[in-house]
């Protein structure tokens, strides 16, 4: 099978070698800088140097493929996506855009291919255990899922950096929080309600409301759905204040010499270079996420918890976000080349995890991988 990998970023990097390790599996990584290409001259990785923003040479690109994973960046994600479908092709994509992905339903069900969004660690991996758990459960209450990528190190003043695209951070911290209470669509700005949290091997964090829900409050009938994004406290107030202060602005300002420029822009310029994660970084992923309900009508209510906490893996270097990101998706790209789902049209992660089947196999390709998840469970 010949599997076209798209972006050789850290995560598409990571998806390309872990496919190529896969018997039967042809594997192409296509990127626009040839840097991102070197590291795979010698090895089972074969590599295209191609500008996927243009359409003629992304028709190029995935001429050929059985399929393909998207890895590009989330404001190229949405057309890069709607680009493959209408070249005739399946895809499993991770790119975080802001368009609604269902749009595209109609075109994927047209051309015949399956089209899997969200397949990262979260929205992914937390959509998957939401489905699962739906299916599992006769009556599903509630959801919540806590998630983020930090460096070991903690260094001031933003006690971060950024493990996949700076700007699709910024993306979070900027854009409207879509959240379910009491089962009605609630919005609030990002960085709502914050929240402290302690989780083993990593001590307290701090949680704010982000836009991760995404398919979710369409495809879930759960009255109770909440994503915060997990940081070392401080952090979020330091980002606050830029933003109160109009740092993260799309509008123009114009300068005393006449210069017009966009405080996004500058922003996004000056905190890329103090985000930017090296490969020298140490870092870490973490994840909670809680289900609460019944088994069956009658039986107390319970919460079924999944921590994760993964590391850069020692041998590899590669990092935890592009491990539990990428191997999450190439797990379901796994369940499209194998048969195991091919359904036509554009399905978000939680509706595959309704499938037990397909559930167990990607946890199992995770674990396999060194992904953990620890289930507990206790009664509310």
């Amino acid at each position: 099978m010949h599997i076209v990998v798209l972006g050789g970023g850290r995560v598409g990097a990571t998806m390309a070698r872990d496919l190529a390790a896969e018997e039967g599996f042809d594997v192409t990584l296509v990127d626009a800088s040839q840097g991102a290409l070197d590291p795979f001259s010698d090895g089972p990785v074969g590599t295209l140097r191609a500008d996927l923003s243009q359409r003629r040479d992304l028709a190029r690109a995935v001429s050929g493929a059985d399929l393909v994973v998207g890895a590009v960046p989330g404001p190229m994600g949405f057309d890069t996506v709607r680009a493959v479908i209408e070249e005739g092709r399946s895809i499993v994509d991770i790119s975080f855009f802001e368009e609604d992905a269902f749009e595209l339903d109609g075109l994927a069900r047209e051309r015949g291919v399956t089209v899997l969004v969200d397949c990262g660690v979260a929205p992914g991996a937390s959509n998957l255990i939401l489905g699962h758990m739906e299916a599992e459960l006769a009556r599903t209450d509630r959801f919540a899922c806590y998630v983020g990528g930090l460096p070991r190190e903690r260094v001031w003043p933003w006690e971060y950096k950024a493990p996949f695209s700076p700007i699709d951070v910024i993306a979070e911290y900027t854009r409207p929080a879509r959240l379910r209470e009491h089962g009605r669509t609630v919005v609030r700005p990002a960085l709502s309600r914050p929240e402290r949290l302690d989780f083993d091997g990593v001590g307290s964090l701090e949680a704010f409301e982000t836009d991760g829900l995404r398919t979710l409050l369409q495809t879930s009938e759960v009255p109770e759905l909440v994503e915060k994004t997990l940081r070392y406290p401080g952090h979020r107030d330091r980002v606050e204040a830029l933003s109160a202060a109009g740092f993260f602005s799309e509008e123009p300002v114009v300068l005393r010499d006449g210069t017009s420029v966009r405080p996004l822009d500058l922003t996004a310029h000056l905190l890329f270079s103090q985000w930017r994660l090296r490969d020298e970084d140490d870092e870490l992923t973490v994840m909670r996420v809680e289900v609460d309900g019944v088994a069956s009508e009658g039986d107390a209510i319970v919460r079924h918890t999944f921590d994760m906490l993964d590391r850069r893996d020692p041998e590899t270097g590669a990092s935890s976000m592009a491990r539990t990101t990428g191997f999450t998706c190439t797990a379901m790209a796994r369940l499209v080349a194998r048969g195991l789902y091919r359904e036509p049209g554009v399905s978000p992660p939680e509706v595959v995890g309704r499938n037990r089947e397909c559930f167990d196999r990607v946890f199992a390709d995770l674990e396999a991988r060194g992904v953990l998840f620890r289930r507990s469970q206790r009664s509310l």
